[in-house]
């Protein structure tokens, strides 16, 4: 995947912003801050995933939480509206804040627009860059979150979040992600979800 000089300061400006998260991460023997992991997990997955990735693809798959614990979730009601509406705005903060940093890095204004079309998750399943950042997204959650996060769940949550997960995915999408080096517990889970 070619790399400009351009996308590697925005990669640099993103990560930077990414650096002051407060919440750490440990992966293999290194403290990260959590979101700064994330951006190189979600950027290792495009380039494995789809190495033809656009640079605005690119670009978004590195920002796609660009300072997301800015917006806490607890500042939303604890329910379902709750939280649609903080995803939505999270989905506008992360398009105004990699706006700026690309502004910043002398990106034209077509790359920067299509970046926050990407970020917002516009049309989704008729896009196919929207797609593929949806799959690789699915693929970091799977890989990498859906462990920890099925240790604070009932199994009943779990399936109804893998399904959920799986009709975001394309067939693309569902082949990479049975090829994931899954748990047996988190396999045996992903198996019923899909029964």
């Amino acid at each position: 995947m070619a790399t400009t000089e351009k996308l590697q300061k925005a990669y640099s400006l993103f990560d930077a912003a990414n650096e002051k998260d407060p919440n750490k991460e440990e992966y293999q023997g290194k403290t990260y801050a959590k979101e700064v992991l994330y951006a190189i997990r979600m950027t290792n997955k495009l380039n494995a995933f789809a190495p033809n990735a656009s640079e605005a693809l690119q670009l978004t798959a590195r920002c796609q939480h660009i300072c997301r614990w800015e917006i806490a979730r607890d500042s939303y009601e604890m329910n379902r509206v709750g939280y649609l509406k903080w995803r939505q705005d999270l989905k506008k903060y992360h398009a105004k804040k990699s706006s700026d940093i690309l502004k910043e890095v002398g990106y034209d204004q077509e790359t920067i627009n299509k970046v926050a079309f990407l970020l917002e998750k516009k049309q989704l399943k008729k896009n196919e860059e929207t797609q593929t950042l949806e799959d690789v997204i699915c693929l970091v959650f799977l890989e990498f979150y859906f462990e920890p996060f099925a240790k604070k769940y009932e199994e009943d949550k779990l399936i109804d979040i893998l399904q959920k997960t799986w009709r975001k995915m394309s067939d693309v999408g569902h082949q990479a992600a049975l090829k994931l080096p899954l748990s047996d517990s988190s396999l045996a889970l992903v198996t019923k979800a899909l029964a």
